[in-house]
């Protein structure tokens, strides 16, 4: 597919058959996440891959309310996405850059996070990507260092619905040249 394909196909998707990813191409998701750029090359996003059955169950039911439990029920790979805090827009002395402080951060994760569904997308899987859940928890289960700031959980797997495309805004109603 050509990236204007990529861009145009990718959706949330809500719905996954129960099939499993293999860990190569997690990793190949997760490679096109690093491509990104960032914040003088800080490179401060991570990701936490759940694959296990078990585990997958376990932050579904803890740490997801009930319609994102639903939206994700099926998906065979979870990813807590999250970024090291006080790095990007930070100087090497510990102060903030501008006053967005940790807002690089979010930034920079957004842009890898992109590359990541955009490639899942490519790949013919789908991805939902969810901000509302229990960072405690998810810090919690998965021991997560204090270093860390939770951003999003992506549930990934093989789409089973094709919903859609949203209607999207024109050029001409969000931008403005000078």
């Amino acid at each position: 597919m050509t990236l204007d394909q990529v861009i145009n196909k990718r959706r949330s998707i809500r719905k996954y058959k129960n099939t499993s990813i293999d860990k190569k191409t997690i990793e190949t998701i997760i490679q096109a996440g690093i491509e990104a750029p960032s914040w003088k090359n800080s490179q401060t996003a991570r990701y936490h891959v759940i694959t296990s059955p078990e585990l997958l169950a376990k932050i579904k039911k803890e740490c997801l309310p009930p319609f994102n439990q639903e939206n994700c029920q099926d998906a065979p790979v979870v990813i807590v996405t999250t970024f090291i805090k006080n790095r990007a827009g930070f100087g090497r002395d510990g102060s903030s850059t501008n006053e967005l402080e940790n807002g690089w951060g979010i930034y920079d994760l957004g842009l890898h996070n992109q590359n990541l569904i955009l490639k899942a997308t490519d790949l013919g899987l789908g991805t939902l990507i969810m901000g509302i859940r229990d960072a405690k928890k998810i810090r919690d289960i998965l021991e997560i260092s204090d270093n860390e700031i939770i951003v999003s959980v992506i549930a990934l797997g093989l789409p089973d619905i094709e919903p859609a495309r949203p209607k999207r805004k024109t050029v001409a109603e969000i931008c403005k040249f000078y």
